[in-house]
């Protein structure tokens, strides 16, 4: 019975070793695979044969100890060691490793599968897998780039396909305008030849509310100005510049205030009751006159050939300059985005409209072309300056742009940052505004990606925008050593895991991801070579034992000889 049992526990202890082996081994063989966790024999001793169970001390015997022959020993557990593996640099950005607890959540063909190595790259499909195909998971955005945080889904990185623009909210203007100019008193006025209703008896001077198919001039009475279904194009000129030019479809119910306000809308007259000098376009005695703003940037000339007819005929239309415009002034054209990119020009003047002792107010106009309303004045506001130059006050700083003849987004807001004007300057230099920033930008394609420690991806156009493109989330396991291993450097979840517990990077006890960098194995060599000999030795010596008892039976063959 004793030699019997003594080769079982030796075969016993064979068997255990085996397994040591074949796990060192394994370890070794894995030292340079990214994000391996190595894995530990642990040993526990089988159950004894018993002899005696001993006896309790009596008055006459101390009492003996239990007499028991172990039956040798069998695997506890192989356990991972899951503790932190090195962490290098790599050459590529899409390459992740977690410095701290938590997996990786791979999405497969059988399901959610979980790792360790992050070392990933984009599919065709411009999504983000390992080599084996599978996909990295996380959060998604909308259409707005606002991460989708109620459920995870394949993470994509769509390089040179996706495209956005940005529109423009805050600009900010910049320049030196003059306090000791000259303070604007007057605007241009420019007064047309006298016209006349050649519908009525008599030819009466025109009035406002005179149709236009009716209107001629007082030294042609017979002949009409305009037709029914004409396209008049007007080019006004102000302040040295030729503005763009403007269209008006004349209709049988186009009246003399109809085409006044066209004309005021194309020169871009501002006018309104903190507004001085009673600036638009009025008809009085048949005589149309245009009262420009002050400032002589916002001076107004005219030209016989400014407006056109059909065919590009040029129109008899005269308007003869009594009055320009005066005062300090300044002026910077500049351009913002809308929703689609596109850009918009607008147009910004400033005159100096007061003087005092302690300030300085200098009033602004914004004007824009690009505008679907057919007015191109914005807005209107004053820029305050204090003695020494500072802006203490504006007003009227935003305004909106209409786009509702294209695609975009419409109204656009848009809020002017006049703090950076200063209020000092030289004659010599005179007065100036520019552009110092806006934050639109035109249409831009996706080139390049960062993945923070948190696990966002922030995608970046050549256009300078970066826009979130998803989240990179992680799991975590109450019990990790319950994971079932699923080949490729993967687990899946087993029965006394737990369940994944999702988490982002850096939050709820996981840790944080670092991008451009892999997780080494977390194999020790060393110990790893120190344990095979051990187990080595061990199985040398069980062996050894074997050889004993088949030695010992031997003896016992040759007594029944």
């Amino acid at each position: 019975m004793g030699l019997t049992s003594a080769l079982n526990t030796s075969l016993n202890g064979l068997t255990l070793n085996e397994t040591t082996l074949d796990v060192l081994g394994n370890n070794i063989a894995n030292a340079g695979t990214n994000g391996f966790k190595a894995s530990n024999v642990l040993f526990t001793t089988q159950l004894a044969r018993t002899l005696s169970v001993g006896s309790r001390p009596n008055t006459t015997n101390g009492g003996t100890n239990p007499r028991q022959i172990g039956l040798g020993a069998t695997t506890a557990s192989i356990t991972k060691d899951f503790s932190q593996g090195s962490i290098t640099n790599s050459t590529s950005p899409s390459d992740l490793a977690i410095q701290g607890d938590g997996f990786f959540i791979l999405s497969g063909p059988e399901g959610n599968v979980y790792t360790r190595n992050g070392n990933f790259a984009l599919n065709s499909q411009s999504l983000l897998t390992n080599a084996q195909g599978l996909q990295v998971q996380g959060f998604g955005v909308d259409r707005d780039f606002n991460l989708i945080t109620t459920q995870t889904t394949d993470i994509r990185i769509p390089l040179g396909e996706l495209n956005v623009a940005q529109q423009t909210q805050n600009a900010t203007i910049g320049g030196a305008l003059l306090p000791s100019g000259v303070v604007a008193s007057q605007g241009a006025v420019l007064t047309s030849e006298a016209f006349v209703d050649n519908s009525q008896v008599g030819n009466p001077a025109a009035v406002g509310g005179t149709l236009l198919v009716d209107l001629a001039t007082a030294a042609d009475a017979g002949t009409n100005l305009f037709a029914n279904g004409e396209t008049i194009s007007y080019t006004p000129k102000k302040g040295g510049r030729t503005l763009d030019a403007l269209s008006y479809t004349v209709t049988a119910a186009s009246t003399v205030d109809d085409f006044m306000a066209f004309m005021d809308n194309a020169i871009g007259i501002h006018s309104g009751g903190a507004i001085p000098g009673s600036p638009g376009v009025a008809i009085v005695g048949g005589q149309i006159t245009v009262t420009g703003n002050y400032g002589t940037v916002n001076d107004l000339n005219y030209t016989v050939g400014d407006f056109l007819g059909a065919g590009g005929n040029t129109k008899a239309l005269t308007f003869a300059k009594s009055q320009a415009a005066d005062g300090e002034s300044a002026i910077t054209d500049f351009i913002v985005y809308d929703s689609l990119g596109e850009q918009i020009t607008l147009k910004m003047t400033a005159y100096l409209e007061s003087q005092s002792g302690s300030q300085t107010v200098f009033r602004f106009f914004v004007e824009s072309f690009d505008d679907s309303r057919t007015d191109i004045a914005l807005s209107d506001g004053t820029i305050t300056f204090d003695s020494l130059g500072n802006v203490i006050a504006t007003s009227n700083t935003t305004f909106s742009v209409e786009r509702n003849d294209t695609a975009a987004v419409s109204p656009m807001q848009i809020t002017l940052d006049l703090s950076n004007i200063s209020g000092i300057s030289s004659a010599s230099a005179g007065s100036t505004l520019s552009l110092v920033l806006q934050d639109g930008s035109g249409p831009g394609t996706l080139t390049n990606f960062v993945i923070d420690e948190n696990g966002i991806i922030n995608g970046v156009f050549d256009n300078g925008i970066i826009r979130t493109l998803g989240q990179i989330t992680l799991a975590r396991f109450t019990n990790p050593q319950g994971l079932v291993e699923a080949g490729n450097g993967t687990f899946r979840e087993g029965v006394s895991s737990g369940s994944p517990f999702l988490v982002t990077a850096g939050n709820f006890g996981a840790g944080t991801i670092r991008a451009g960098a892999i997780e080494l194995s977390n194999t020790d060599i060393g110990r790893n070579l120190v344990d095979l000999i051990v187990a080595s030795t061990n199985y040398r010596g069980n062996a050894r034992v074997i050889s004993s008892i088949q030695q010992l039976v031997d003896e016992l063959l040759v007594l029944g000889r």
